[in-house]
C-alpha cells in the first residue's frame, strides 16, 4: 500500500452535454474549496478538464463524488503521488471548449478515435501499416516522444488543422495518434475521421496511462506536465534523453520558464547554465528591467490570492 500521507495529483477529462455550465462552474468552485482541493479545472457546454491535488482524503472525496454525478459515471482519472503540493490555489473555469482547438465543431461525443490501452498501442506502434502521431506543441515534444512517431511542430494545439497537409500522405494507413493524458487526441482523432481517414485510432489515457500499464518502453525522454513538476518520468525499461541544453548542448531533462517575465519562453537548460545566465534564456533578457530572481527551478506560480 502507498502511502496515503503525501500529496496526490489527477488529472482527468470528460466529453459530456453540461447544458448548465455557467451553474455548474460557480457550484464546483464552492465544493472543491470545501473539500480543500487545489488545481485547475475548466468546464465547458461539452465537458470537463481538469488537474488538481490534494491529500489522499481530498482526492479521493473528489473522485467519488465527481463519479457519483451521472454526467460522470464514465471518467477515469490520472493519479501521481508527489512529495509537495503542485499547486497553491484553485481555479474553476468557464471556457467555450476543455481544450483550445478551434474545432468547435468536431464533437467526441458523437464521433473519434478507436481507443487503444497501453498494451494494445505497444503491439501496434510499431508495425509497418502504422503511424503514431504526437499532436502535443513542440515545448513538450523536444522533451519526450514516442520512438519513430511523428512530430508537427505545434506551438498550440489550435495549430493542428494547419499540418492536414502534411499528414495527407497517411490518409490510407492506420493512424494512431496521442498526448499527455488523451484530451487532445479526442478532437484530433474525430477532426481526421471528418477529413476522409479511415482508420483512426488513440492512446487511451495518453501517454500516463501508457506509463502505468506498460512501463513507458520505448518513450524518449520525460513527459512535460502542466504543473509545479514541470516534467516526470516516464520510461522505466528503456530510459533516454533526447532534449539538450540551448547553451552548452549537454543532454539535459530540464525545462524552464526565462527568468524575464517579459519573455517567459519555455526552453531546456541544464543547471550550471541556468545559474550562470540567472535563469534567462539570452544575454538580453538577462539584462532586461522585468527579471525575476532565478528561482533554481524555471517554474515559476503566481502568488497567492
Amino acid at each position: 500500500m502507498k502511502n496515503k500521507g503525501n500529496y496526490w495529483v489527477l488529472a482527468f477529462y470528460y466529453y459530456t452535454p453540461i447544458f448548465d455550465a455557467e451553474e455548474f462552474v460557480v457550484q464546483h468552485l464552492s465544493y472543491c474549496k470545501q473539500v480543500g482541493i487545489m488545481g485547475r479545472i475548466y468546464i465547458a457546454r461539452e465537458g470537463i478538464n481538469g488537474t488538481i491535488g490534494g491529500t489522499w482524503q481530498q482526492v479521493n472525496i473528489y473522485m467519488d463524488d465527481l463519479k457519483s454525478d451521472p454526467r460522470f459515471e464514465g471518467i477515469s482519472f490520472k493519479m501521481d503521488e508527489f512529495e509537495h503540493p503542485a499547486f497553491n490555489r484553485i481555479h474553476v473555469r468557464l471556457k467555450n471548449e476543455i481544450v483550445h482547438s478551434g474545432l468547435k465543431n468536431v464533437n467526441p461525443i458523437r464521433q473519434t478515435g478507436k481507443h487503444l490501452h497501453g498494451k494494445e498501442f505497444q503491439e501496434m506502434m510499431n508495425q509497418d501499416d502504422v503511424v503514431v502521431i504526437d499532436v502535443r506543441s513542440n515545448y513538450e515534444t523536444r522533451l519526450g516522444k514516442f520512438k519513430n512517431a511523428i512530430t508537427l511542430d505545434l506551438e498550440t494545439f489550435r495549430e493542428f488543422p494547419s499540418k492536414l497537409p502534411e499528414l495527407q500522405e497517411y490518409k490510407d494507413k492506420k493512424v494512431v495518434t496521442y498526448c499527455t493524458g488523451g484530451i487532445k487526441c479526442e478532437k484530433a482523432s474525430a477532426y481526421l475521421l471528418e477529413q476522409g481517414f479511415k482508420d483512426v485510432y488513440q492512446l487511451y489515457d495518453g501517454i500516463i496511462g501508457y506509463a502505468k500499464e506498460t512501463g513507458g518502453k520505448d518513450f524518449e525522454g520525460v513527459l512535460y506536465v502542466f504543473d509545479g513538476r514541470v516534467t516526470v518520468p516516464v520510461n522505466e525499461v528503456n530510459p533516454s534523453i533526447i532534449s539538450t541544453c540551448i547553451k552548452c548542448n549537454t543532454p539535459v531533462a530540464r525545462n524552464l520558464n526565462c527568468a524575464n517575465v517579459d519573455c517567459n519562453v519555455q526552453f531546456v537548460m541544464c543547471e550550471p547554465c541556468a545559474q550562470e545566465m540567472d535563469g534567462c534564456c539570452s544575454e538580453e533578457c538577462k539584462n532586461s528591467e522585468g527579471k525575476r530572481p532565478y528561482n533554481g527551478t524555471g517554474f515559476y506560480s503566481k502568488p497567492m490570492l
